[in-house]
């Protein structure tokens, strides 16, 4: 199933798209808020600018993914691969990345207040910058990961792998 056959599906009211294949698909800007993309292939996809609203990724490849400035406020990437993908600018406000993989990415400036990450793999991330405040990074692993100037204030570190990491003119007040 090609783009335009997905948009139009999408259009006339289907939601599961589980397992399709978009992978190096540019996707720019696309509506797919709500749609369930479960086990999907996005390796290397541009979804720049996309609306991802609500969207259900669970175990979906995001592999060197373009995300950036991407609306996925409220989404299930739970047990995502994410590694090495551009999520600058993103909006992730409570959205549900447990168990994913982000080792690498590119999450400058992104919003991921109230997020779920516990157990996330953010190893060597770059999170210059951004919103963490009250997020889960409950056992999730931050080694070398670059949080500098990222709002961490009441967010959840029980647990947390910080080894490494570049914690300069970070906010932690009131975290776990």
């Amino acid at each position: 199933m090609g783009l335009v056959e997905i948009l139009e599906e999408y259009a006339n009211g289907r939601r599961d798209f589980t397992g399709i294949d978009l992978s190096e698909t540019s996707l720019v800007g696309v509506n797919l808020s709500g749609a369930i993309l479960d086990h999907a292939d996005l390796n290397g996809a541009n979804l720049s600018h996309a609306n991802l609203s609500h969207v259900r990724l669970q175990h979906a490849d995001l592999n060197g993914a373009n995300l950036s400035h991407t609306n996925l406020q409220g989404a299930d990437l739970q047990d995502a691969i994410l590694d090495g993908a551009i999520l600058q600018g993103a909006v992730l406000d409570h959205a549900n990345l447990s168990h994913s993989e982000m080792a690498v990415a590119n999450i400058t400036e992104a919003h991921l207040s109230e997020a779920n990450l516990s157990q996330a793999n953010l190893s060597a991330a770059n999170l210059e910058q951004a919103d963490l405040s009250g997020a889960n990074l409950e056992v999730a692993d931050l080694s070398q990961a670059n949080l500098h100037e990222a709002d961490l204030n009441q967010a959840n570190l029980n647990g947390a792998n910080l080894e490494g990491a570049n914690t300069e003119g970070t906010l932690l007040e009131g975290e776990g």
